[in-house]
């Protein structure tokens, strides 16, 4: 596993919130990499099915070295058609999420 598993109530709010961020988006582990050593992502959505996982394996760790949040979501398919791409993708950094997700988030990762 990478990142913070959600519940499927979660984990549809987090698709919600990159479907609405579709203009504030960065798509791929490079530019989330990127977008999360900057500091300017407020959220990162993983897909459970990497493979090698050793592609993303860095992102969870960055994430908590900025305090940012990397979930695990579902499939690559379903990660790229939230992002508004014709093509799976292995990771997507939010920039612009609302704080009563962030927040709902991370109550759940420090349970």
């Amino acid at each position: 596993m990478v990142g913070q598993e959600l519940t499927k109530e979660l984990t549809e709010k987090v698709y919600q919130a990159i479907e609405n961020s579709k203009n504030s988006v960065k798509k791929g582990s490079n530019e989330v990499t990127k977008t999360l050593e900057k500091g300017k992502a407020k959220l990162v959505a993983i897909a459970s099915d990497v493979s090698p996982p050793e592609i993303v394996l860095h992102l969870p760790l960055l994430g908590k070295e900025k305090n940012i949040p990397v979930v695990q979501v579902g499939t690559k398919e379903e990660l790229g058609a939230a992002a508004g791409l014709g093509i799976p993708t292995s990771a997507v950094a939010v920039m612009e999420a609302s704080d009563a997700l962030i927040n709902e988030i991370r109550k759940v990762s420090t349970k």
